[in-house]
């Protein structure tokens, strides 16, 4: 480990979503402040997006340490359960001692909690992450879980939180009706290069490094280019380095560190990626092109052809030489008649 090393209390690029690490870009601050909005005026469904591994999950356990100790929340992490099961996980992650044997009793079981927190002033919260990959079977029963209110205030607060498919998703024509009541939507996107160096340093500041400059300006440069501005991959790229540097025995990190540590962990640069890219189309431009050259040639040659045919007369054809065969009668003993006897009483000749 490179703890001791760099002087850290602790790793400061680890992998697990915690809230204590959170760097608050622009877009991730003003996400947050709208998820705490939309939660405490209860403003029934709020949707969440980002790419993957742009911290909406840290965002979202900043958001639950936000809130009244005593606000009960299920967090559903099972994206790929049914309707049934999912009601099923939600009713055990809030306590509910269910004795239900189908769904029509859950929902009943459902209701009767959601009115005794109503009663208690308090607002239960059910975060579904990954919904991205709910059917559309399961979001439209999702939906209906929005139906339990009052005539003032919604019994129930559905965060649906994914990738930005599940905005694709939600437009779909037979989702209409869930897209008219989702009341706030968030969107969180990479980090720019800027934003990547204040990230890095924020994430050393919280570990306990007494120099948050560990990593050179080159360094930070390469590290914004491999990760294209994506948290989890920066985490990953200097989590790397500073093993490397510690067995090293280096102060700093240098750039060359991360493109050996990118290089390690199979992480393409953008110009490289571009490279191949162009050079694939390069390929396929060239097939293409030769493809053309080959059709106008056809298409170039075709008439020549056709009018010199029409411009050069036929060439005429041989004579014949047809040799006469002399005639030679046949004598007539040589010719042999095949006669019907004749019939009797008949006279011959008729």
């Amino acid at each position: 480990m490179y703890l001791t090393f760099y002087g850290l209390r602790e790793v400061p690029f680890g992998p697990t979503p915690d809230p204590r690490f959170l760097f608050q870009s622009t877009r991730h601050r003003e996400a947050l402040a709208q998820l705490i909005y939309g939660v405490t005026e209860r403003k029934g469904f709020i949707v969440l997006t980002g790419e993957i591994g742009t911290g909406k999950t840290t965002l979202l356990r900043t958001l639950l340490g936000r809130l009244d100790a005593d606000t009960p929340v299920a967090y559903v992490h099972n994206s790929a359960l049914p309707f049934e099961g999912l009601l099923e996980y939600v009713l055990e992650d809030w306590g509910v001692k269910s004795t239900a044997v189908n769904q029509a009793q859950r929902l009943v079981e459902l209701n009767e909690f959601l009115i005794d927190q109503h009663r208690k002033g308090k607002s239960p919260v059910l975060v579904i992450d990954e919904a991205q990959n709910l059917s559309v079977e399961t979001l439209e029963a999702v939906r209906l879980l929005s139906n339990f209110e009052t005539t003032q205030q919604k019994l129930i607060q559905i965060l649906l939180v994914g990738q930005p498919e599940l905005r694709d998703t939600l437009s779909r024509p037979e989702l209409r009706q869930l897209k008219q009541r989702i009341g706030l939507r968030c969107h969180i996107g990479p980090l720019s290069a800027g934003e990547t160096r204040a990230y890095v340093r924020h994430r050393l500041r919280i570990a306990g490094a007494s120099d948050v400059g560990l990593f050179t300006d080159a360094a930070v440069q390469r590290i914004a280019e491999y990760s294209r501005g994506v948290p989890r991959v920066i985490n990953l790229l200097c989590d790397r380095a500073l093993m490397v540097g510690a067995e090293m025995r280096v102060n700093v990190v240098t750039s060359d560190m991360i493109e050996q540590g990118a290089i390690n962990l199979g992480i393409t640069s953008p110009a490289v990626a571009n490279k191949a890219r162009l050079a694939r189309a390069r390929g396929w431009g060239l097939v293409g092109v030769a493809a053309a050259l080959a059709i106008a040639a056809v298409l170039f040659f075709a008439p020549l052809y056709r009018l010199v045919d029409a411009s050069t007369p036929p060439k005429p054809h041989s004579p014949v030489m047809r040799i006469p065969v002399p005639f030679t009668p046949v004598p007539p003993e040589q010719i042999q008649f095949i006669l019907q006897p004749p019939v009797a009483g008949e006279p011959v000749g008729q």
